[in-house]
């Protein structure tokens, strides 16, 4: 799936400069392939890696012969584009689309990727496709599909940003679908009917309280009042009148 479009990358440069060249390279979800091929091509230049390809899903391993393996996975591709190309450096940090999630962690893995010819453990570089959107695109899941050997390994880190910590997971999403009845009326007899979408006034509500989880809270006033949230918010739901709710992940 090579792209008309041809970009280099230089793998020896230093991880800052490596990270506005690949904001540089426009990566959209669908619209990854430029990206791929510059990091085939890179890849490729060194010996002790053995670079193969699935789609936009390029993966470069080791054979050093360990008895463990670990796998550092990326994703190329970016949200849409919003005024935020080309890059901008300023006191020494990259700004542009993708610069945090997830180029930067990208540039990372390539680096480790060229550069580190030993190590106590065989290492798998996985950098995919389809992140930012739908989870039915997503390079990795297809990958995991096709070639579940490709993601054979007693570990994995994946570079997304999470602030200079490590992180043992993150929030995912939930895809809700809530239907809210009402009863039909000609609009000069509205008192006759019930209106579906005022029905639905509860749902909006109840959404709009929702507080997410603050992962690892770093002070025991944050723990706090975090728990007091949780508590209040598990308190105060009312169950939504005249209304479905069909969940599905």
């Amino acid at each position: 799936m090579e792209s008309d479009l041809s970009f280099d990358l230089d793998l020896n440069r230093d991880v800052v400069s490596l990270t506005a060249d690949l904001v540089d390279v426009p990566s959209e979800s669908f619209a990854e392939a430029p990206l791929a091929d510059a990091v085939e091509s890179a890849l490729s230049l060194y010996s002790h890696l053995q670079v193969s390809r699935t789609g936009n899903t390029v993966i470069a391993r080791t054979d050093f012969g360990r008895n463990q393996r670990v796998v550092i996975g990326g994703h190329l591709d970016t949200v849409p584009v919003h005024d935020n190309l080309p890059h901008r450096l300023t006191d020494d940090r990259v700004y542009g689309l993708g610069a945090c999630d997830m180029k930067g962690g990208v540039a990372v893995a390539l680096r480790l990727a060229a550069h580190v010819t030993d190590a106590r453990y065989d290492v798998t570089y996985l950098f995919y496709d389809c992140e930012e959107v739908a989870s039915d695109h997503n390079g990795l899941a297809k990958l995991a599909q096709a070639s579940p050997a490709a993601l054979a390994a007693d570990f994995a880190i994946l570079m997304e940003p999470s602030n200079a910590r490590v992180e043992a997971g993150c929030q995912g999403t939930l895809r809700v679908e809530v239907s809210s009845r009402g009863a039909r009326a000609h609009s000069a007899r509205a008192w006759m009917g019930e209106n579906a979408i005022h029905n639905a006034a509860e749902i909006l509500e109840r959404l709009a309280r929702y507080r997410p989880r603050v992962s690892l809270p770093h002070t025991h006033e944050a723990r706090m009042r975090q728990q007091e949230e949780q508590q209040q918010q598990a308190t105060a739901t009312p169950p939504v009148p005249e209304a479905q709710v069909n969940r599905s992940c």
